[in-house]
């Protein structure tokens, strides 16, 4: 419980921000595309970092990483709350960002080093709860504080509960002996780092540059020869940074791939129903972080449950009734639109809340269940790695189709604003008559009739993300069959898996 802290301020830290952006363009008098930097380099920092901390967490041992990756956050949140401008701002992110993007992974090596094999899933189902409730509570805090406290506290919060967590960290957590890590892999870190952080920034940016960019094709350029680059050196290395041979572990192979399909599918209801709430029903962030609040609560009751199952059964059961769920539920959210009541969308997020801890929290413990001790902390890494780019992967591939949907949709309902067309005509003069009449009149309901053209296409391009995100939900099928349990004694030592 006590590495929960961490976790959850450095998953928190990840949503919190983006309510407060508005402000902070107001504050510094920046514009939109330079402020976006703040959230921006926070995932594009902490995702370059994640790679070290296996190496780090073997070199030092993983208390004492978790300590000073906890204390390097909270100086960075503390030098956050006290930034004079917006480049100072985002320098003090990336100091965020270095403590905060090695917790995961370190959190992770902790909890497969103290809890028992055999009683690893309800281990795993503390790391769940961070992982799907903070998210989710990052907009309501974070609308709270904006609105009624100041937005540097979005950042100085972070400090009081970071120097409790550090206390009870000394104080509770056992010693972790360092190991025989070697010289650090200088050319694999060097060439991750220029990967992730190419790959990253092309996602992110991709939307807002176009995909056809020259400055996308060239970050996507980059990244796949650097990854090309990088394999090559980590197989070829006698102190990999990351051992990539893990992957010859079935189950951490296709835990991983169920990992990356539902964290797509999870990303639809996380960006798009918090979009739709504020762009069609007018909601502020706090609003509709406290509309979606038992979504979050939802999941994180049923993480202690799905790991109590997921010591008794085993994750295939688990992980084929979540994702089967979450693609049910993704399907009901394809009928939004303006009338659909908030008590329905309470309801169907609290039902995507509970299916996700069926559907993520027995595939990222199953990833690990076969990999030896001493290669945990290297696994770990990998798998958060995977994590943040499929998350990166998914928001942009979503975010492509919605655009390409909005605009098909915007041209459908276009081409029925005809004069010919009696409805259209009657409409424009009724509106043009409240209006005053005259031209003026009738450019105004011009203008409405746009505007709810707008509106409706993109609530059908919302609806056909989530049609999507369902599709893909149902992929996950696949690999979520091919899960393997794998039995357990109390001191931890493997037993031959169940029969297929």
């Amino acid at each position: 419980m006590v590495a929960l802290i961490g976790a959850f301020m450095s998953i928190l830290d990840s949503s919190i921000v983006n309510v407060a952006i508005p402000t902070i363009m107001n504050v510094f008098n920046a514009a939109t595309s330079d402020v976006q930097w703040v959230s921006t380099i926070y995932m594009l920092a902490m995702g370059v970092v994640v790679p070290l901390s296996g190496w780090l967490g073997d070199k030092i041992g993983y208390k004492r990483l978790y300590m000073a990756t906890l204390a390097i956050f909270v100086m960075g949140s503390l030098l956050c709350g006290i930034s004079w401008d917006l480049n100072s701002l985002i320098f003090f992110r990336v100091l965020q960002a270095i403590g905060g993007g090695m917790i995961m992974p370190t959190m992770m090596a902790m909890i497969y080093s103290i809890v028992p094999r055999d009683k690893i899933g309800s281990g795993m189902a503390i790391f769940g709860i961070s992982l799907m409730v903070g998210p989710a509570l990052g907009p309501t805090i974070g609308g709270y504080l904006v609105e009624y406290v100041n937005w540097r506290w979005i950042f100085t919060i972070n400090l009081p509960i970071g120097i409790v967590g550090i206390l009870l960290a000394w104080i509770v957590l056992p010693d972790f002996p360092s190991k025989k890590a070697g010289k650090l892999d200088v050319g694999g870190a060097l060439s991750s780092a220029v990967m992730l952080f190419s790959l990253l920034l092309a996602l992110s940016k991709g939307s807002d540059w176009g995909w056809t960019d020259e400055r996308i094709i060239i970050l996507f350029a980059i990244s796949f020869f650097t990854l090309l680059l990088f394999v090559y050196l980590e197989l070829t290395s006698d102190n990999p940074l990351l051992e990539l041979r893990v992957f010859k572990y079935r189950s951490f192979t296709t835990a991983n791939l169920l990992v990356v399909i539902t964290t797509i599918g999870m990303y639809a209801a996380i960006f798009y129903l918090p979009l739709f709430l504020q762009r069609i029903r007018g909601l502020g962030a706090m609003e509709t972080g406290l509309l979606l609040m038992p979504g979050a609560l939802a999941s994180g009751l049923m993480m202690p449950i799905t790991g109590k199952l997921y010591d008794k059964i085993g994750p295939r059961p688990l992980a084929i009734f979540g994702v089967i769920g979450l693609g049910l539920v993704m399907f009901q959210f394809h009928k939004l639109d303006v009338m659909t009541a908030n008590i329905t969308i309470v309801w169907w997020a609290t039902l995507r809340g509970m299916v996700m801890a069926f559907a993520n929290m027995p595939a990222q413990t199953a990833a690990l269940s076969d990999v030896p001790n001493n290669l945990i902390g290297r696994a770990s890494a990998i798998s958060n790695i995977i994590r943040s780019v499929s998350g990166s992967f998914g928001l942009a591939v979503l975010t492509a189709i919605l655009t390409a949907r909005q605009a098909f949709h915007g041209a459908r309902l276009t081409w029925t604003l005809v004069p010919s067309n009696p409805v259209v005509a009657g409409a424009v003069a009724r509106i043009s008559g409240v209006l005053g009449g005259g031209s003026r009149g009738q450019i105004g309901a011009l203008a409405y009739l746009n505007g709810i053209v707008a509106r409706n296409s993109f609530i059908n391009g919302i609806d056909d993300v989530f049609v999507v995100a369902a599709m893909i939900s149902f992929v996950a099928l696949i690999p979520a069959i091919f899960l393997v349990h794998r039995k357990f004694t109390p001191s931890g030592a493997p037993r031959a898996p169940l029969a297929e």
